[in-house]
């Protein structure tokens, strides 16, 4: 059986993604740096086809918070000098998810709600209707008692030699791919996970809920999956 086989026979390609961004607002904070790969088979196997890593220039009068600088090691003068315009962004994930693609995230929620801002403010949100999307966050709970960060997963699948979660975008979403691939051998059930969102029930869904996602609770160690609740 292929990598991420029922994955594949369902959609041509993943585009798996992680942003870094000045907080966690979505609706007032700003993507600082976006990162992405995209996953096609190929005789079987799963390979990254296209990596991007971008800075982003932020609007005129934003600054990165200091703890925030300190965190990913981002710095206001990077964003002004090595950062795209959010407008060339939009262009850009508009062409690598579209056709047939899912969407994937560690923690997904959140880094969609920033994306959906982003292309509200500077592109078409409308690209990302119809797209189904997976949270791997949602599946590592399932699997793994806390802590659930993705540091926590990388060191739990024994990869802390080969990836990092170092808070910086491309760092992670490589992690993400070697994470999801571990995850797959454990049980590839990801096809059960398909716009279905699991939250902290203490603290419920944070922001606006996706319209096109469902949205469960989800305890820190569930007697079942989520899927069969």
């Amino acid at each position: 059986m292929g990598e991420f086989e029922s994955l594949f026979q369902k959609y041509d390609r993943l585009f798996l993604f992680d942003t870094e961004t000045t907080g966690l607002h979505y609706s007032r904070d700003e993507i600082i740096e976006f990162a992405a790969v995209v996953v096609e088979n190929q005789d079987g196997k799963a390979v990254i086809t296209k990596e991007y890593d971008e800075l982003v220039a932020l609007s005129p009068g934003m600054l990165i918070p200091p703890e925030i600088v300190k965190l990913t090691g981002i710095t206001n003068e990077d964003v002004q000098l090595k950062g795209i315009a959010k407008t060339r962004l939009c262009r850009d994930i508009a062409e690598m998810i579209s056709g047939n693609t899912l969407l994937l995230a560690y923690n997904a929620h959140f880094d969609l709600s920033f994306l959906f801002y982003l292309l509200l403010r500077s592109g078409d949100p409308c690209i990302l209707k119809g797209k189904d999307k997976l949270d791997l966050l949602t599946v590592y709970k399932d699997r793994h008692p806390y802590p659930h960060k993705l540091c926590n997963a990388i060191e739990v699948y024994g990869l802390s030699d080969q990836v990092v979660n170092s808070h910086r975008a491309v760092d992670d979403v490589i992690a993400t791919v070697a994470v999801m691939r571990e995850m797959e051998k454990e049980n590839d059930d990801f096809l059960q996970y398909l716009n279905l969102f699991g939250y902290n029930p203490k603290y419920g869904i944070s922001g606006k809920p996706i319209g096109s996602v469902t949205y469960k609770p989800q305890k820190f160690d569930p007697p079942a999956p989520l899927y069969t609740v």
